[in-house]
């Protein structure tokens, strides 16, 4: 196996595509999902049923089904996107639905008693949410959630299917110019490796920060 430290510059071109897409998506997750698992806890039932319909279809249909209806399914009902635009939105929709469910997790792990403190002491129920359960619910789900933002890094290597040249496209694209695949995928998977190895360790530094001890911690009395 040979492997050329030529490489590694040109694979590192596609870096900031890979991370953009990522960040983008799961920024996209998190507002969609916390809004779709408050629905899914305080919502009527009939916007229980909808939210509900919207995460069995994006939990439940593959990413690159969801991935190629929007890039090219969209265009036969006139609704052209980029590259680039195609993959943040069927991949945001799609984290958005797991995210969902780890939000209402940690929702309905906070104390319902602490709800009615707070309606009795004259909150309205967004102020209560808003002040008393979304503060404590991001501190709960952050463990299990972190799990979502590694999973979306190694998901974003399916861009490359529409032509997107992030980490991955690039890697693609190296390995059938010189026909050494496994060389070429080997430095690529080192790269991913790295890639989540620093993410894991700034998402531990970030729980350790936020943790409130018994607020429900691992290993800490609730």
């Amino acid at each position: 196996m040979v492997l050329k430290w030529e490489w590694v510059p040109q694979l590192a071109e596609g870096l900031p595509l890979t991370l953009q897409i990522t960040f983008t998506c799961i920024a996209i997750g998190i507002v969609l999902g916390v809004l779709l698992a408050l629905a899914r806890v305080y919502g009527n039932r009939p916007l229980r049923w909808l939210c509900s319909a919207y995460i069995q279809f994006f939990r439940g249909t593959p990413l690159l089904v969801q991935l190629f209806i929007v890039y090219f399914g969209l265009p036969n009902w006139g609704i052209r996107l980029s590259a680039f635009w195609s993959a943040v939105l069927a991949l945001g929709l799609n984290t958005a639905a797991y995210q969902a469910e780890y939000f209402r997790g940690a929702i309905q792990a906070v104390r319902g008693g602490q709800m009615l403190a707070a309606r009795s002491l004259g909150m309205s129920l967004p102020q209560a949410i808003r002040l008393i359960i979304l503060p404590q619910a991001f501190r709960l789900v952050l463990p299990s959630w972190s799990n979502e933002f590694i999973l979306m890094l190694k998901y974003s290597t399916i861009v490359f299917t529409i032509a997107l040249l992030d980490l991955m496209g690039k890697g693609q694209r190296l390995a059938s110019r010189n026909f050494m695949r496994f060389e070429v995928f080997i430095v690529v998977a080192f790269f991913y490796l790295g890639l989540v190895f620093v993410v894991t360790q700034i998402l531990h530094l970030i729980e350790r920060r936020v943790r409130i001890p018994g607020l429900g911690a691992p290993g800490e009395p609730v």
